[in-house]
């Protein structure tokens, strides 16, 4: 039988993931292996507001998966998708085989990019709070040190 590629978009319950995001998300890579695929990028894609509730959720966190399986496999892979609580919904494509290394190629590197950006993103983050907290000592000091003041003034004046 020949290897198909395909595309799956998984929508993952954002609650679980939120609270453990490696074994949600490492519940994919399982499934597809079981069935006997070998996953080319497996990622987070976004977490979004759905269209209309999915099982009574209207959040969900989106995870992106390009992996190689025998077609008739396929059938399996769904069905277990369908049995796990923390997959809501599933869609898979159909790669044409022109397409795949420009595709795995460009996943892999969303995903570093968007990685790198939200490291920097949190250290930018964290350097502004540390200045806000840095200015917010520098005021009560400074109010410190007037009120030290306006009471030295005050007991001066009381000794005059």
């Amino acid at each position: 039988m020949s290897e198909n590629v395909y595309e799956g978009m998984f929508i993952l319950d954002t609650n679980r993931y939120g609270r453990d995001p490696a074994a949600v998300s490492g519940q994919i890579p399982e499934i597809v292996e079981k069935a006997g695929g070998k996953i080319l990028v497996s990622r987070f894609w976004e977490e979004r507001r759905l269209a209309y509730p999915i099982r009574g959720y209207r959040k969900g966190s989106y995870w992106l998966t390009y992996f190689r399986l025998e077609g008739e496999k396929l059938g399996g892979v769904e069905h277990q998708c369908k049995l796990n609580e923390n997959i809501l919904r599933v869609l898979f494509l159909k790669i044409d085989p022109r397409l795949v290394d420009t595709l795995v190629a460009h996943a892999q590197s969303v995903g570093g990019d968007e990685k790198k950006a939200s490291d920097e993103k949190k250290a930018s983050d964290e350097k502004k709070a540390s200045d806000t907290v840095k200015e917010e000592v520098v005021t009560a000091v400074e109010a410190g040190a007037v009120a030290e003041e306006t009471e030295g003034e005050t007991a001066t004046d009381g000794k005059d």
